[in-house]
């Protein structure tokens, strides 16, 4: 009974998760909008800011959406009786993991294991010694001094 009671609060948090995401990237998506059709800014420094601004906002968004898909998906889960379970070796996935991290989909052992397989993360795989080839690969190097530009005329 503990396990189900647990699972109840953790559906129970999902839920309100979800409508607190909902909400959240409903006004983004609105206040994006509003920014596009607002008047020019008054200088280039404004206008760097308000794109990087908008750049942010947009990356919030996209990390919100992300979070609410996987959200979706655990309560779709909960409905087919198959929540807690992992998807790699299929046993009960801990409710202290599930506390943690609510629609976590695997096991610490089987996310362990992802995670060190070379399929996970992309070009660079689990292993995070690769990623120093990221700078042989990116060609020529570049000055900061380089790219100061005069922004006074």
């Amino acid at each position: 009974m503990a396990r189900r009671d647990a699972l109840l609060r953790l559906h129970q948090s999902l839920t309100g998760r979800r409508s607190e995401l909902r909400k959240r990237l409903g006004m983004e998506m609105a206040g994006l909008g509003q920014v596009k059709g607002s008047s020019p800014s008054g200088d280039a420094a404004d206008a760097a800011f308000d794109s990087g601004s908008e750049e942010i906002a947009s990356h919030l968004a996209e990390l919100e959406a992300k979070e609410l898909r996987q959200i979706e998906r655990a309560i779709q889960k909960i409905k087919k009786g198959n929540y807690g379970v992992c998807e790699g070796c299929g046993a009960k996935i801990p409710i202290a993991r599930l506390n943690a991290l609510p629609y976590s989909t695997s096991c610490v052992q089987c996310q362990r294991e992802m995670e060190s397989s070379h399929n996970y993360g992309g070009r660079f795989g689990g292993n995070r010694e690769n990623v120093s080839d990221l700078v042989s690969h990116a060609g020529p190097q570049i000055d900061l001094a380089d790219l100061e530009m005069d922004l006074s005329k």
